[in-house]
């Protein structure tokens, strides 16, 4: 308790009160205005000042927008024409390796069509042997006589 009385100790008068004598009663808001009024100037300038920071900042943030906008165009033609140039230089690649293999296939192709062409002609006169003996029995007309081996037939 003893917190309580030293609070309470502060408001003890120190000394006996005096005569009464007239006077002027205080203006408490007159008093408060000027006390204030120096500070509250001060603020209104810092006030400005911050206005003019805010407005200079909204001008520069408007300037790097419009720079970045004319900078995102500026990157955008450049992948535009770029896109153009590897697009064209793909589609040329891929022609021609097209050609490449057309033309292996083309050379496959006629390798194939000889390699037939060889066996066919290897294997026709046996086919036209069996075929013509095949008519000749059915006609009822003697067979050829087979060539024999070393009969110089062939030889050449």
């Amino acid at each position: 308790m003893a917190g309580l009385r030293d609070l309470l100790m502060r408001f003890r008068p120190v000394s006996t009160p005096g005569p009464a004598a007239t006077g002027v009663p205080a203006d408490r808001t007159a008093e408060l205005a000027a006390e204030l009024t120096p500070t509250l100037a001060l603020l209104d300038r810092t006030a400005g000042q911050a206005a003019a920071v805010r407005e200079a900042a909204l001008h520069e943030a408007e300037r790097i927008r419009a720079e970045a906008a004319r900078q995102a165009e500026r990157l955008v033609a450049g992948a535009v024409d770029r896109s153009g140039r590897v697009r064209t230089r793909a589609a040329a690649r891929h022609s021609e390796r097209g050609r490449r293999d057309a033309a292996a296939i083309r050379a496959t192709g006629q390798r194939d069509a000889a390699a037939l062409g060889y066996r066919a002609a290897a294997r026709l006169p046996a086919v036209a042997d069996g075929v013509t003996s095949q008519v000749r029995r059915q006609l009822g007309l003697p067979g050829l006589p087979r060539p024999t081996p070393g009969s110089g037939k062939g030889e050449g």
